[in-house]
């Protein structure tokens, strides 16, 4: 018989969780032939005779077709650390941006080493995920963190099982549930984003909020936006550059910058947003003289939201006092990339056209649907919105930016809150 039992110190029980009580367990070795080649597979340590025993029939079975490529044994005998940190690197790299590949890092190291680092990669169990993740929860994590970890361990164990690294990927054997958890804030409405903008303007939240939650900007293209790529003339600006991810504290000059998450763009400057880039650009240029007249230096990255010696900000610290910034207003909290989803409802709302909406925000077709939550044949869309023009998009942004600045909110304006903004202190 292939079964055999052996004495352990330490012995597993069914869920494959170590018990520190001596016991009995069962191993498998199977003897066939690959190739005209006599080989022996085996796999040890099942905790009860009873799943060693399916586990032999199943591997007869697959054993038997000559299509069947057997485990890579050494290599799942190494152990989840080991293996973690090799995948993040060769996967990361290849095939992940900068900024996701950095919370890869972070999130193997805090919350997947010290939990299951020294488990062989071959012996992980969903019991074993389970315990982890409940370990997290009791930790104090939020749950879209404990979420995110259980996302990277069944995409690395998913790819070790087509390495053939491990027969199953124990991910998807795991029974913690992972719905939805609290609401997701709604974004601003026409008249909450009037509200917001009388309350930022003439501040230094002025530029990020317009750009913000008036064209979709994300928040690392508002911080990498140089007006090199704006034209006052033509009334257009390009998207096509971003801040760096993780630009070192204290950097004065960025000598290059990051391509943007998605395609570029040109968007056009409406009426409604030509006296924003006005002002900002006059702002700028009165800080700079000031800083040179008192011998201070200007660091010019040519930025169009900058510090005010021109030196760039720093993107976690936007949002961090973003969300300061909405309290001291009495506004509904929102993140500052909730902006970007403010826009693209709004406009979606008021034009009914999601695909001019997904070229403006630079979203594929199929994610600006997926994101307004619109259920639709794409491949039906018409040859008029799949050749979006600079034309379409002025009509979008008009739309809604003329919504914005209606006569309502020119009254609100009257008397603008010029008071500088502490929150923005960056």
């Amino acid at each position: 018989m292939a079964v055999s039992a052996r004495k352990v110190k330490n012995r597993k029980n069914a869920d494959g969780i170590l018990t520190g009580k001596p016991g009995t367990v069962y191993d498998v070795y199977i003897k066939y032939v690959s190739n005209g080649e006599r080989k022996t597979y085996g796999k040890r340590g099942f905790a009860t005779k009873t799943q060693a025993e399916k586990h032999e029939a199943e591997m007869k079975v697959k054993l038997s077709k000559p299509s069947y490529t057997p485990l890579l044994t050494s290599n799942g005998k190494q152990t989840v650390k080991e293996y973690m940190e090799d995948w993040v690197e060769k996967h990361g790299k290849a095939n992940l941006r900068p900024s996701t590949l950095y919370g890869y890092r972070g999130y193997i190291k805090n919350h997947i080493v010290p939990y299951i680092g020294n488990v062989p990669l071959n012996q992980v169990t969903g019991a074993m995920l389970d315990d982890l993740f409940s370990k997290l929860y009791a930790k104090g994590l939020s749950h879209s963190s404990v979420r995110y970890t259980q996302r990277i361990l069944s995409v690395a164990m998913e790819h070790a099982r087509k390495y053939r690294y491990i027969e199953f990927n124990p991910a998807r054997d795991i029974i913690t549930k992972f719905g939805k958890q609290g609401k997701t804030p709604d974004p601003y409405t026409i008249e909450q984003m009037q509200h917001l903008m009388a309350n930022t303007y003439g501040t230094e939240w002025e530029m990020s909020v317009m750009l913000g939650g008036m064209y979709g900007l994300r928040r690392s293209e508002i911080l990498g936006l140089r007006w090199c790529n704006v034209d006052l003339e033509n009334k257009t600006f390009s998207v096509i550059e971003q801040l760096p991810f993780k630009v070192p504290p204290k950097t004065k000059i960025i000598k290059d910058f990051a391509p943007p998450k998605s395609h570029g763009r040109i968007l056009p400057i409406t009426e409604a947003t030509m006296p924003y880039f006005l002002r900002q650009f006059e702002n700028q240029q009165k800080q700079k003289k000031l800083l040179q007249s008192a011998g201070k230096e200007y660091y010019d990255n040519d930025l169009v939201v900058s510090r005010p010696d021109g030196a760039p900000m720093r993107a976690g610290r936007i949002s961090e006092n973003f969300a300061h910034m909405l309290e001291k207003y009495d506004m509904p909290h929102i993140r500052f990339h909730d902006l970007r989803h403010t826009a693209a409802t709004n406009m979606y709302q008021l034009t009914g056209d999601f695909y001019s909406v997904g070229e403006i925000l630079g979203h594929t077709l199929k994610g600006i649907g997926m994101s307004l939550g619109i259920s639709s044949n794409m491949e039906a869309v018409t040859a008029q919105y799949v050749d979006v023009r600079l034309e379409r998009k002025q009509v979008v942004l008009d739309t809604y930016h003329d919504a914005l600045h209606s006569e309502k909110n020119e009254q609100k304006e009257e008397k603008p809150n010029t008071k500088a903004s502490k929150n923005m202190e960056l």
